[in-house]
């Protein structure tokens, strides 16, 4: 799964490396993000912005929006035959803008892993979204992060990692319309691009939401 991630970088490195319009005003670093908070995606109905949805799908039939809590990621193995993913796979689908994610590998400590692409440049996971409306008319937009199955880097951490998107595939997730195009993307990014260490326990608090946490501890 991918249940936390980083996006903390200069507004102005991410107008060059996507070409859109931030939002200074909006945007601020984030170096824990976690599910149920407003975090910036770019949406395929508004490409040439950052736009800001809650990390955590509803559905837009859902009578319930806890459901969000669940619908965090989406298994790319089955996310066009979903009832809660279909329908968002084929016309809702986004970017999920990072710097790294984090994963927490399964020995006695539970050691917490930042996970980057080699080079430190940020990168973008493919994301599905849509729109929930609430009972007083309001309308609010959730996201979910589809996984794939792990690398030969991340296989010792978990048995999951994000969908991580080549930059020459990032247009096409958001404008493919054949599902055949759209699933040949969603596999595990290559091992050798990527690099990993491991970091402070603080990161296990989202609200320790601070540089600090890509530290190891001491």
């Amino acid at each position: 799964m991918c249940g936390r991630y980083s996006f903390a970088v200069e507004d102005a490195l991410i107008r060059e490396r996507f070409g859109l319009r931030v939002g200074t005003a909006i945007y601020k670093a984030r170096y824990n993000c976690a599910p149920g908070q407003m975090l910036a995606v770019i949406a395929n109905d508004a490409p040439d912005d950052l736009s800001y949805f809650r990390w955590g799908l509803i559905p837009a039939w859902a009578k319930d929006p806890a459901i969000g809590n669940k619908l965090i990621n989406a298994r790319a193995e089955t996310v066009s035959e979903k009832p809660s993913f279909r329908s968002s796979f084929k016309s809702r689908r986004c970017l999920v803008p990072a710097d790294s994610f984090f994963e927490w590998k399964k020995d006695r400590e539970k050691t917490p892993y930042r996970i980057l692409i080699k080079d430190r440049n940020l990168f973008c996971m493919a994301g599905i979204w849509d729109r929930w409306t609430t009972p007083a008319g309001e309308q609010i937009c959730t996201f979910s992060i589809l996984t794939t199955q792990p690398n030969e880097m991340m296989a010792p951490l978990h048995d999951r990692m994000p969908v991580i998107l080549e930059p020459e595939a990032e247009k096409r997730w958001l404008t493919a319309t054949s599902a055949p195009e759209l699933l040949e993307l969603l596999k595990p990014y290559p091992a050798a691009a990527m690099d990993a260490y491991a970091i402070s326990k603080k990161v296990n608090y989202p609200a320790n939401d601070t540089p600090d946490i890509f530290s190891p501890d001491h």
